[in-house]
């Protein structure tokens, strides 16, 4: 929920007591949903498909699906079937719905050790795609092969990039991309999806972080302008405006549809990201988390963002820093010129240095966890493939030397 709607609520759960808590069960208040919406989400979602031609000559497209003991395997199948992905195969030892998680550590698809049972099939059956969805199957993890022919994790920011690109080139190829169309992305997600959406001429909104304030912009501008495709760094995407959050169906079919595409043109999705790269420059993240536990803990994480504010570095990673955005304050400073801005956001605790070649770091205080998380995005110019690893290796240099200047 956002402000303050959360606040209102968690104060109506307040002023109850105990006693006032009616724990008899009354039947006729509970209806049951049947397979009926299912039916109806299924089919709404394959209207959304963009190139289904493609689809029926890639329909064998090698697909392994691990809905990681969670809900996904409910419908994940069923869609992409739908779809025409006749070639999918289901991870059988993370198949059934079981809340123990028995295979895995942690049942995230951001984490590498989740995806390791599934990568192990994708090369096992040489797949051209792995998908696995988190346990509540409103996220979604990526693996392909990559320029060595080994399979690789993407992560979000890529994953993302890859589906703005997708929707607004297909919408464009088939001449019905609007004026009104806009994309969204949160202020910590990459800034690749901001370069692409202003190259096919489409307004790129930015939000705080979490979805939901993609779902109240979508509300916001319901019936004004229309909302194509957005997510987040943290694996969340929707495509369409069926829903108003992240959504890991819906994302596992454009995913497959793409994948699809780009290999009916002789390219796997990696080679698809790096074209991206040389066309809009190579953005590299990383996000790097400090745990500090306790109250002392909280102090610490406190000063820490206290004396990036009033010590604010001039130079990160080789790059001079030429923009503060300070969402607490709600003020955007340049800090060349010196001219502040306002920010059109909800205040939050949350610094943005903005780097002169278009790299980012966002340092934000984690408001579930005891941390603050800094989230790196790295850029540089990358001119041919055969510069990817040299480059990529200069990225994760330039990452760290920021990271080495801010925490000193």
């Amino acid at each position: 929920m956002i402000a303050p709607h959360d606040k209102n609520v968690i104060g109506e759960v307040n002023a109850l007591s105990i006693d006032d808590v009616k724990f008899a069960r009354k039947s006729e208040l509970i209806r049951k949903i049947d397979e009926e919406i299912d039916h109806l989400y299924i089919n709404k979602l394959a209207a959304l498909s963009l190139r289904p031609n493609i689809i029926t000559k890639q329909g064998d497209l090698k697909i392994v699906y691990s809905p990681i003991h969670g809900t996904g395997i409910t419908l994940v199948p069923k869609v992409l079937a739908k779809w025409g992905f006749k070639n999918v195969s289901t991870v059988e030892l993370q198949a059934i719905p079981d809340g123990n998680f028995p295979t895995v550590v942690y049942p995230n698809p951001e984490e590498e050790e989740a995806m390791s049972i599934g990568l192990q099939e994708a090369v096992r059956l040489d797949a051209d795609l792995l998908l696995a969805t988190d346990p509540d199957a409103d996220r979604v993890g990526v693996a392909v092969k990559n320029l060595k022919g080994d399979f690789q994790l993407l992560n979000g920011n890529q994953i993302g990039s890859l589906l703005v690109d997708y929707v607004l080139s297909s919408k464009k190829d088939e001449g019905s991309l609007a004026q009104t169309d806009y994309t969204c992305k949160t202020i910590v997600t990459t800034n690749l999806i901001s370069d692409i959406s202003l190259s096919h001429g489409v307004q790129c909104y930015e939000v705080l972080t979490g979805f939901k304030y993609i779902g109240e912009l979508m509300t916001k501008l319901l019936h004004k302008e229309k909302f194509l495709v957005g997510g987040e760094e943290s694996y969340g995407y929707l495509v369409g405006d069926l829903v108003r959050d992240k959504d890991a169906v819906v994302s596992c079919a454009f995913i497959a549809e793409m994948t699809a595409y780009y290999k009916n043109q002789g390219k796997s999705l990696f080679e698809a990201l790096v074209d991206l790269y040389i066309k809009h420059g190579f953005y590299k993240e990383k996000l790097v988390s400090l745990t500090k536990k306790g109250q002392s803990g909280a102090e610490e994480i406190k000063l820490m963002m206290q004396k990036l504010r009033t010590e604010t570095p001039r130079v990160l990673g080789g790059s001079t820093v030429a923009l503060l955005k300070d969402y607490e304050n709600g003020i955007s400073t340049d800090l060349i010129t010196k001219k502040q801005d306002s920010l059109a956001l909800p205040k939050s605790d949350v610094l943005q240095f903005v780097l002169s070649d278009g790299s980012v770091v966002s340092a934000r205080p984690s408001g579930t966890e005891p941390k603050i998380k800094f989230y790196c995005s790295a850029k540089l110019p990358l001119d041919t493939l055969e510069n990817y690893q040299e480059v990529s290796e200069a990225l994760d240099r330039k990452i760290e030397e920021m990271m080495n200047t801010l925490l000193k």
